[in-house]
Formats: C-alpha cells, structure tokens, sequence
C-alpha cells in the first residue's frame, strides 16, 4: 500500500476522489497539507502563494501586460529651460519589458508546477491517513534530505543555477531573434515583435546579409570538416610513427609535441598573428633574404588567409589527437595483429582492417565533438585573422564562421536580432547533424562490442 501511495497520482484523481481537505488545497495552495498535519510545510506553500500574488499585482501583471507591445513610449527631446539645454525623458525600456514579460512567465510556470504537486501531495497524505500510514513531521522531512532523498539535496541548486543563468537568458536572447532590437533605425532603447522578419533576411539568397550568411555558412562548414579530418587524420599518423616498435625514445617525443598543449592556445595564436602580418618577422626575415619581393597577403588575401589558419590551427590541434589515438592504440589487442600477419596480411591491409575500424569505432563520438568544436573555434579565427579580409559593405568577413560573425554583429554592430537569428539557426545545425552521425554510427548501435 506504501509503494502504491509513492507512485506518480494523476491531478485528475487527486481531485476527484481527494477530500474536502484536499479540495481546500486548490484554491488556497498548502492548506490540505496543514489541516492533514504537515503544518509547517504547508504553512510555508501558503506563503509561496502569497508572495505569487503580490508578484503578480506588483509587478508580475504589468511585466506581462507589456509583454505583447514592449512598450509604447519612446524617448523623448525636451527642452529643460532651467539648464537651457535639451533632455531626453525616459520612455519605455524594451529590453527591461522582455526581460521582466520572459521572468513572469517562468514564474507562473512554477507556480501551476507547485500547485499541481501540492495538491497531490495532500491526496497522497490523505491516503496515508486513511491507511493508517505514518504521516511524517517536518524534522523527518529534512532528515531525509540527507538520507534517501539526498538526491533532491544535492541537485535543487545545480538546477536552479541552470534554470536562472542557462534557461532564462537562453529563452530571452530566442525572443531576441523576432524582434526588430538592433541599433537600425534607432531601436535599441524602443522596439517591438517583428515575426519572422529576421530570419527571412538572413535566408534570403538575394538580399545582402542573406547571401553573407550562406557564404559563411559553406565557409564554417567546409572549415569544420577539413580542420577535423587532417587534426585527426595527421594526429594518428603521428602517434602510430611513435607507437612503433622501432622507434627510439618515445616518450621524449611526446613531450616535444605536449609542449603546444602545453602553452596557452590563446598566447601561440597572438604570437603566429604578429610574426604573419606584412611587417611581421616571417615577412621581414623572407624579403631580407631575397626570396620574396613584397609581403606574402597571409590574412589579407582570402584564399591564404583560409590556408594560413587551417595550417596554424594543425600546430595546436594535432597534438589533442595525437594523445587520444595513443591511448586507443596501445588498447588494441596484439592478437589482432598477430593473426592477421599469420594470415599473410600486409601493413595496409592491417590498418585498413583492424586500426582503423577499431579508432573510428572507440572515437566516433570524439571526432563529434571535435566537428562541433572546430564549427565553433573562435579563438583561432579571431585572434589569428579577426575574421579579415572584410570587403566593403560587408559585416562578415571571408575567414568568419558563423560564431566570430554572430560575435561581430552582437558585439561590434549592434545588430542584436540578428546575431540571435544565427545562434539559432547554428544551434539548429549543429543538433542535426551531431544526432544524425552519431544514431548512425557504431558506437551507438553497438555500444557493447568491437565488430
């Protein structure tokens, strides 16, 4: 009967068979838990309730009130006659009503949350009563906090923090993308709902920040996939020359290429831009040996700005790879190798049949995540190229991912709709194509076993 009263209860049941007591707990929240003897707990639902409805006629009603319009009043030049000067009145804040309309919402959906399981919650304590069930005090209550409800303790605040520094912002900065919040025409301050204006522009193949963000698009794609593919590809290579049996001092060359790891990514990037600008020291020392005439364009031509990074981005990122697969190869059973030697199978052979399927089984999701890593590498892009060259007119640049762009149009523009368009189309991307390589890969079909 005990498990029985611990299972989920439907609403529906609670308040169809609860009794008067329970049904006291619908309009007035915690009341059924008082009157059934946890009268502290339900004291303290009660007064939940009460702070809900001074939220709510305080500021909670008005904050969704202006949800809808974002408000109406703009700011205003007033000409102040006691300090001869013009004055702007305070209108209404735009991004202060969003925000707010965004927190109320939350906070109605917490309360209808509440509600729900204090209602149960007093069916459940009325079945124990009925049962003749121990009715626990509110001490026990926090005893168990800390025994078989540790869970609870332990996860409340993680949750909580994520809800308030991860959801809210999250949800706040979606409903930025259908708005018109962006320095054009003067909206920072006042503006309002604008649909799907925004992302319309942004897929738009003819208008100009359409075709900005397909051309960054096929640039951040075509990036991802090379900088994962030769990082991976050139990191094994690497590890299986110094897995070998003939080679001499293994760990010493390890060491050599741990040390990019090592210094921070951040510091080698700075150091590389400098020593690649027309003026740099690659430039200088090339020209005063008479092997160039002029400075090579490393990050003002397009074409070598793209090799440039991709060729800088292996000198920090092979050696990640290079630790992983060495792990994996000194993990793969000897007697593979044995029998297949046996068998009069060939060093390629070998590989193609035995390493290689075996590394791509164990580090499929590795290679995910390096994917989604490499999509959002703004580091290398933007301490290395800033993104350059921009052509004229442009607010992205021929090196930009969507990431360094999005951080552009943010940060630099202005242009705060937009840049929320991007996040979430880039969010979109990324959700597709990570789920869909992973479900159709080994190692998510058969997570047991190497076949």
């Amino acid at each position: 009967m005990e498990n029985k009263m611990q299972s989920k209860i439907p609403l529906s049941k609670a308040i169809a068979a609860g009794d008067i007591q329970t049904k006291l707990s619908i309009p007035f929240m915690g009341l059924g838990i008082f009157l059934k003897g946890q009268k502290i707990k339900g004291g303290l639902i009660f007064l939940l309730e009460v702070a809900f409805v001074l939220y709510m006629a305080t500021s909670g009603g008005y904050a969704l009130s202006m949800l809808p319009s974002l408000g109406n009043s703009a700011q205003q030049k007033v000409w102040n006659e006691a300090k001869q000067i013009y004055e702007y009145s305070a209108g209404d804040n735009s991004q202060l009503i969003l925000l707010s309309g965004i927190v109320t919402c939350f906070v109605i959906v917490g309360f209808i949350l509440l509600w729900i399981m204090q209602i149960k919650q007093a069916y459940r304590l009325q079945l124990q009563r009925e049962n003749n069930v121990h009715v626990k005090t509110f001490a026990e209550d926090i005893r168990s906090l800390f025994d078989e409800n540790l869970h609870i303790t332990l996860m409340s605040l993680p949750c909580i923090g994520i809800l308030v520094f991860n959801i809210v912002p999250l949800v706040y900065m979606i409903s930025m993308a259908f708005t018109s919040y962006s320095k054009e025409d003067n909206h920072l301050q006042l503006f309002g709902w604008n649909g799907l204006t925004q992302f319309q522009r942004v897929l738009n193949f003819g208008g100009n920040i359409g075709r900005q963000f397909w051309h960054v698009l096929a640039w951040t794609v075509v990036w991802a996939l090379v900088a994962t593919f030769l990082n991976y590809v050139m990191g094994m290579i690497l590890a299986m020359i110094i897995n070998r049996k003939e080679t001499k001092a293994k760990g010493f060359w390890r060491f050599c290429f741990v040390l990019s790891i090592a210094v921070p990514q951040f510091v080698s990037l700075m150091i590389m831009n400098i020593m690649l600008q027309p003026s740099g020291a690659i430039n200088v020392l090339l020209q005063n040996h008479g092997l160039i005439s002029g400075p090579l364009p490393f990050f003002t031509d397009a074409m070598w700005a793209r090799v440039t990074i991709i060729l800088i981005n292996l000198w920090v990122g092979i050696p990640y790879t290079m630790l992983q697969v060495t792990g994996i190869l000194q993990n793969i059973p000897s007697e593979l190798y044995e029998a297949a030697r046996m068998d009069g199978a060939g060093p390629v052979k070998i590989f193609m049949k035995i390493t290689l399927p075996y590394m791509l089984f164990v580090t499929t999701p590795y290679l995910i995540t390096s994917f989604v890593g490499n999509i959002n590498n703004f580091n290398v892009i933007y301490l290395l190229s800033g993104g350059g060259p921009t052509y004229v007119g442009d607010t992205a640049g021929q090196t930009d991912l969507l990431v360094t762009w999005l951080y552009k149009l943010t940060i630099d523009q202005q242009y705060y709709n937009l840049g929320a368009v991007i996040g979430i189309l880039t969010f979109v991307i990324l959700t597709v194509v990570t789920l869909v390589t992973y479900r159709r890969s080994k190692s998510y079909k058969n997570e047991e076993a190497f076949m």
